[in-house]
This record gives C-alpha cells, sequence and structure tokens, in this order.
C-alpha cells in the first residue's frame, strides 16, 4: 500500500482518491449503459464502439478492486459485472423486438446476476452487507429497464428524468462501495 498523504487538516489524498475513481466508475457505467440504449433504440452507426468502451468498465472496475482483493477476486467481479451488462444488451434487443417473452427470462437472469454480485460483494467486504447491495442493485436494474422503455416507446422527457435518478443512485453505490472499502483497510 502507498503511504498515505494528508494535508494539513489530515485529509487523505488516498481516501478522495479512492472516492473519486469509484464514483467515476458508476458514473461511466450508467452513462455508457445510456449510450447502448439510445444507441440501439436509434441504430446508431456507433453501436460497435459504444459497446466496447461499455464493456471496458468491468475490467476498470477490476484494476481498482484488485490491490484490495486479490487478482482473483476482481477477475470474479468482471465477469459478474460484464455479465451483467451482457444481460441488459439483450433485454434492450429484445425489448426493441417485441419480443416480450424474451424479455422475461433474461429479466430474471438479470435479477439473479444482481443477486449474485450482491452475495458476492459481501463476502468480500465485512462492510457491504448483501441485502444492501441487492436493493442498491435491483433498484439500479428496475430505473435502468424503465429508462430503456422511455427510450424505446419515444418518452424522451421521462427517460431523461429516469437517468438523473439513475446517476443520483450509482453515486450512492459508489459512496457505500468506497466506505466499504475505507473501514476495511482502515484508511484514514
Amino acid at each position: 500500500m502507498q503511504p498515505i498523504i494528508t494535508d494539513d487538516k489530515g485529509f487523505s489524498c488516498r481516501r478522495q482518491k479512492l472516492s473519486d475513481t469509484l464514483r467515476r466508475l458508476w458514473m461511466e457505467h450508467v452513462l455508457w449503459t445510456r449510450f447502448f440504449i439510445t444507441s440501439t433504440a436509434f441504430k446508431n452507426p456507433d453501436i460497435k464502439f459504444v459497446t466496447e468502451r461499455l464493456l471496458q468498465n468491468p475490467g476498470d472496475f477490476a484494476e481498482v478492486l484488485r490491490p484490495f482483493y486479490g487478482a482473483e477476486n476482481a477477475s470474479r467481479f468482471k465477469k459478474l459485472l460484464t455479465d451483467h451488462l451482457l444481460i441488459a444488451a439483450d433485454l434492450v434487443n429484445a425489448a426493441k423486438a417485441g419480443d416480450t417473452c424474451l424479455v422475461d427470462k433474461l429479466r430474471i437472469k438479470w435479477y439473479a446476476n444482481a443477486e449474485d454480485i450482491a452475495r458476492f460483494l459481501a463476502c468480500l467486504n465485512p462492510f457491504w452487507s448483501e441485502v444492501r447491495w441487492r436493493k442498491m442493485l435491483f433498484d439500479h436494474l428496475k430505473m435502468t429497464e424503465d429508462e430503456a422503455v422511455f427510450v424505446l416507446t419515444g418518452q424522451f422527457e421521462r427517460s431523461i428524468k429516469e437517468y438523473d435518478r439513475i446517476q443520483a443512485q450509482a453515486l450512492d453505490m459508489a459512496d457505500f462501495m468506497t466506505n466499504g472499502i475505507i473501514k476495511q483497510f482502515n484508511i484514514k
């Protein structure tokens, strides 16, 4: 671990950097998800590049988690989060195609993946409650699906308002993750 550098008031630069990084990664997660939704809805020619950038996000998270939890756990989180994004992409495409049977099947798979993520994170850190992670992730899924439906049905003002809620909730997840790491590793 690097030494903690503080200012004259004892503020930890490592703590702030961790917070900034996790907030950025959660914001990128929801931002690139929104770009994927809109690119899919409008058949934008950037979909390949948007998808590639979105799928970079789990690896970015893994790099941050690796020093704390090791390579194996970081890779496991990367896989779980990648699965989360791939299921979401399939769900958006199924919704766009009007395949409600497939949407229902994918929704069940998506929520099961969120449960897996919550359980995994709770095992990594005693300050990360599985119940709290599950609630946050389920809220995230519900809002993201609502956002996609609003975009796909042309309710653009509602989609923007929902995205504002998604952003705020993503910051809550980032702060919960940050605080758990700070407590577990006693980062001052």
